[in-house]
């Protein structure tokens, strides 16, 4: 039943989907395809929940040994998982997730015990009713349902509605004398509970307005996260592992070698760098080297000549690790900041509009009728969404600025990433930087017309990554795929197409996986918006050539050693060894003839660990089980490899389908606890121990810091928070949600995400967090994308009735 003081709000239309003129018959097909595709990535989260206890027991541990309980877990798994993508679904199709009643009820329960009186007033003469702790600019992003916000030119007075000086609630009884006397024997003030929860939300209201002005501007987000995060540079200095001590001593032979210095190469006895991770001999040239790009050379480069630096002034390593985690964290801050200005603020969108849109903090005219027809004006390009009177801002909410800052300040993937000297940190605040430019780019997209008028486009001088922010932005706007077509595609500005490029470049050094992803969007984006084409070319394509051509030239050239073969054959590695170790006679003759060139079965059988491929493929030091004969395989022998594989895997499924599970389903199982944990390199024995001076500052609030987050982590639930599995599998639920939507030119951009989850299971080990910061780091981003994206559907499709 609905309160005759809030008014149901208008009903979407049953219309034709417009985005499509296909037969009613292929729009089935196509719905069922999309649905599929929902169910099955539900049906694969189920079966990696629903398997963590049996791959837990890591002796004895096989889907053979499924039960009830696993059963159990499975279904509730999944009807968890596909009730978020219906929900999500939902949402989109009526911007509320609860039933219309419920949302009515709550909707009443706020406005009569948390709504500023003031507010209350407001609204009155607005016919807008909004959540107190929420401006009206702040309806788009902050979590708000129709529910809470109701847009109605006809809507009767609020059961509070009146001046604010003189708003009584409608419950309280007239005052007499006696009861000021009765009162006055009890206390010398009375506090109706009416004004604490007045009081309280506007204290919100309040926060809500700081919290919008204090992160208005690319350097305000930046100096916040530089104060948030300083404590970890200058109290933890650095985190660390093998990975830079090795390209530390890379270098350093390569640098001997430079320099004349005599030294071994290939023999049997000689043991040098290559050899620990080790690299077949057949792939080094005849002429010495000692350049790999195992770790990406040009990082190994830099660290090393960093470090080498350092020990010419300081006689360690040390100083120069420090340097490089300092330097790490401001080129964090900055990527972070970036992005977070562009999602939270989108500065290529007009002031203009927006100073229309946004009232002054400090008064309450934020229903006024100028602000009305801004937005009546501008609903229909996407500058302003408009439903009823109530005007979409470019600007998100305080609630949205709160929890992405939170998450960056308070979370332990994060804050030690910022610090951590490995490859997959500095590649993950990158992509974050990347993304951000990529979001700009579906926001200025423009479908291709049939007018053949040029536009003329002029940049925004607002940019993410220019440092003053004040100036006035071109009047850019974000445009939905049914908007007037224009002739021009709208030109990224200066300053965005150097960030694209800056980080592209910066992802090509520092993950040779890299290449893989900008070349799927390379593609993908020439398809979606071919005529912005030179933007793609001039970011995305000269940048792969030039580093990832260059360091294959190189390579090619024996200026480089290249990284072995082997190291993507990690699946393939871990079934061959699972089924060696738990049933040798299960492996053909044939089999074992073809693998001999390549492994020793015993030695494979006896280096198998589930969570890891490394052992099998004999990393490590001197003292390893040689499982791996990189000293003497050759080329050829890995199609014998690869036919082996194939014949062990027919007549073992069982098994190897064990391996490839126990391998990977902690990267998309919530309850599973991380197998190496961003906090292992603040406290590995490379800084614990090994370090020269490093070990002795803060030893102990090392341990402490480490010991809070691993305390943390085990907590049920609130640790899934500092765990990445638990952003991958809610950005693959939120992909699938987009998928039904038919939100392509979102997905275009969310794309690489889901590849990142594939090299998740391809990658050595399982559940190693560092794998999965980027999908971590952009998914409030992606969170906020998925609420616009579904608000401007909805204003869209009740734009007909509205009128």
């Amino acid at each position: 039943m609905t309160s005759p003081a809030i008014p149901k709000p208008a009903a979407a239309p049953h219309r034709p989907d417009s985005r499509t003129h296909a037969h009613p018959a292929w729009r089935r097909v196509g719905s069922a395809a999309r649905w599929t595709l929902a169910v099955l990535a539900c049906l694969w989260l189920a079966l990696c929940t629903a398997v963590g206890p049996l791959y837990w027991d890591f002796e004895n541990g096989t889907i053979a040994n499924w039960n009830w309980t696993n059963t159990a877990l499975f279904a509730g798994s999944f009807v968890i998982y596909l009730g978020i993508i219906l929900l999500l679904a939902r949402f989109a199709d009526t911007s509320r997730v609860l039933p219309a009643t419920l949302g009515e009820r709550w909707h009443r329960f706020v406005d009569r015990y948390f709504t500023p009186r003031h507010r209350a007033h407001q609204h009155h003469e607005t016919t807008t009713a909004v959540v107190p702790g929420v401006d009206s600019n702040d309806t788009e992003s902050t979590g708000l349902t129709d529910a809470n916000t109701v847009t109605t030119a006809d809507a009767p007075a609020l059961i509070d509605s009146g001046p604010a000086s003189d708003a009584t609630p409608v419950t309280d009884a007239p005052e007499s004398p006696n009861r000021h006397r009765s009162a006055g024997s009890h206390s010398r003030f009375h506090i109706a509970p009416r004004q604490i929860t007045t009081a309280i939300a506007t204290g919100f209201a309040f926060l809500n307005r700081w919290l919008i002005r204090g992160t208005d501007r690319f350097w305000k987000i930046a100096l916040i996260l530089f104060l948030g995060w300083l404590w970890a540079p200058t109290t933890l200095l650095a985190a660390f592992g093998a990975d830079i001590r090795s390209q530390i001593r890379e270098f350093s032979w390569a640098w001997n070698q430079w320099t004349g210095l005599k030294q071994p190469y290939i023999g049997f006895f000689s043991f040098v760098p290559m050899d620990i991770y080790p690299t077949a001999h057949y792939m080094w040239p005849d002429n010495p080297t000692y350049l790999t790009d195992q770790h990406n050379v040009v990082l190994t480069v830099v660290y090393g000549a960093v470090a080498m630096f350092s020990r010419s002034l300081t006689g360690s390593n040390d100083a120069g690790i420090v340097a490089l985690a300092a330097i790490q964290m401001l080129f964090a801050v900055f990527c972070c900041a970036a992005t977070a200005h562009r999602f939270l603020n989108r500065p290529w969108i007009g002031k203009s509009i927006d100073d229309a849109a946004t009232p002054n903090p400090g008064t309450h005219d934020s229903g006024s009728p100028a602000v009305a027809d801004a937005g009546a004006v501008n609903a229909s390009d996407g500058t302003t969404v408009m439903s009823g009177t109530t005007i979409t801002s470019r600007l998100a909410g305080g609630r949205a600025r709160f929890l992405i800052l939170l998450f960056f300040l308070a979370c332990p993937l994060a804050v030690f990433a910022t610090i951590s000297i490995t490859k997959s940190p500095l590649f993950a605040f990158a992509f974050v930087w990347w993304f951000g430019v990529w979001y700009e780019l579906i926001q200025t997209w423009r479908p291709a017309g049939t007018k053949r008028k040029h536009q003329r486009d002029a940049p925004a001088d607002a940019d993410a990554d220019h440092m003053d922010s004040t100036a006035p932005a071109a009047s850019v706007t974000p445009a939905p795929a049914d908007s007037p077509a224009l002739t021009a595609p709208l030109r990224l500005p200066r300053h965005s197409l150097l960030a694209f490029i800056a980080s592209t470049s910066v992802m090509l050094i520092s993950a040779k996986y890299a290449w893989y992803i900008i070349a799927v969007q390379i593609v993908l984006a020439l398809i979606a918006d071919r005529r912005r084409w030179a933007t793609y070319v001039a970011a995305l394509l000269i940048p792969t050539i030039l580093i990832h051509g260059g360091i294959s030239f190189a390579i090619a050239s024996g200026a480089i050693i290249g990284g072995d073969p082997i190291e993507s054959h990690g699946v393939q590695l871990q079934m061959i060894a699972r089924v060696a170790q738990r049933n040798p006679d299960g492996i053909s003759e044939e089999a074992k003839k073809n693998l001999s060139p390549v492994f020793n079965l015993d030695q494979m059988a006896d280096a198998y660990f589930q969570q890891d491929a490394d052992p099998v493929k004999s990393s490590g030091i001197q003292a390893k089980k040689v499982s791996y004969k990189w000293r003497t395989v050759t080329p050829e022998d890995m199609t014998g490899f690869n036919k082996a594989w194939l014949a062990i895997v027919k007549d073992n499924p069982v098994i190897a389908l064990d391996a490839l599970l126990a391998k990977c389903f902690g990267y998309f199982n919530v309850t599973d606890l991380p197998y190496v944990s961003m906090d292992y390199y603040v406290t590995s024995d490379y800084v614990q121990k090994n370090s020269t001076w490093i070990k002795s500052y803060h030893h102990d609030w090392r341990e402490k810091v480490v010991k809070f987050t691993k305390k943390w982590g085990r907590i049920p639930v609130l640790g899934w928070l500092i765990h990445g599995n638990f952003y991958v599998v809610l950005t693959l639920l939120i992909g699938a949600a987009e998928v039904i939507r038919r939100r392509w030119l979102t997905l275009m951009t969310h794309i690489p995400l889901l590849l990142l989850m594939g090299v998740m299971i391809t990658a050595p080990a399982n559940n190693f967090e560092r794998h999965m910061l980027p999908v971590a780091f952009v998914f409030g981003f992606v969170v906020l994308t998925y609420w616009r994206d579904s608000r401007a559907e909805l204003a869209k499709s009740t734009a007909p009735a509205a009128e």
